[in-house]
């Protein structure tokens, strides 16, 4: 067996070293063009971002129209399984759910709007929306999937009906933006009727 050169071991290494610090330490040409490549390619990625305040916005379809709701005011979106009338309540209350174990009242906009009913169909979903005191589904023909929008993109609604005093805004391709605290704090939304027996 050949004597092992510990000498050329070492110059080996020295010189293996040297290279590794050379390719973490480029020429400062090299530095000046990778970060002139990085500042691009970020500034880029900013300007395709929305200029502005944004919301979060769940989207969703009722009566082939498009709806959303703020993020932070839904709970979860299921599906509308076992669904069970309650007797005494107005035509727009469809009846009661289990979420998880709790009862969740679910109402249908399209009746409480006056706008044209539709059957439930294996796409009809409930969107949980809540705030502090109350909780309650909305019918959903079918979930659109989450949006992000400009608030400065959300005009104010053009309409002066029943409608109207439940919207934050529409934007320029016709998304309807309800306003969830109007939704969640309106009396006529909220069911406390009692049957005297």
């Amino acid at each position: 067996m050949p004597a092992i050169d510990f000498s050329e071991v070492h110059r080996r290494l020295e010189r293996a070293r040297k290279q590794w610090d050379a390719g973490f330490a480029p020429a400062p040409q090299v530095q000046q063009r990778i970060l002139s490549d990085r500042a691009r390619r970020l500034a880029l990625a900013l300007n395709e971002r929305p200029p502005g305040d944004s919301i979060e916005v769940v989207a969703f379809e009722i009566a082939a129209e498009a709806y959303a709701i703020e993020t932070h005011f839904v709970r979860e979106v299921c599906q509308l399984r076992d669904l069970a009338p309650v007797p005494c309540t107005p035509p727009f209350v469809l009846g009661i759910i289990n979420v998880r174990g709790e009862v969740c009242p679910v109402i249908d906009l399209k009746r409480f709007f006056g706008m044209p009913a539709r059957g439930l169909t294996n796409a009809t979903r409930a969107v949980i929306v809540r705030d502090a005191h109350v909780e309650f589904g909305i019918l959903a023909d079918v979930i659109v999937g989450v949006r992000t929008l400009v608030t400065a993109e959300v005009r104010p609604p053009p309409l002066v009906d029943i409608k109207a005093q439940f919207l934050r805004g529409i934007t320029g391709d016709g998304l309807i933006v309800l306003d969830a605290g109007a939704v969640l704090t309106r009396p006529a939304l909220v069911v406390n009727e009692e049957v005297v027996g």
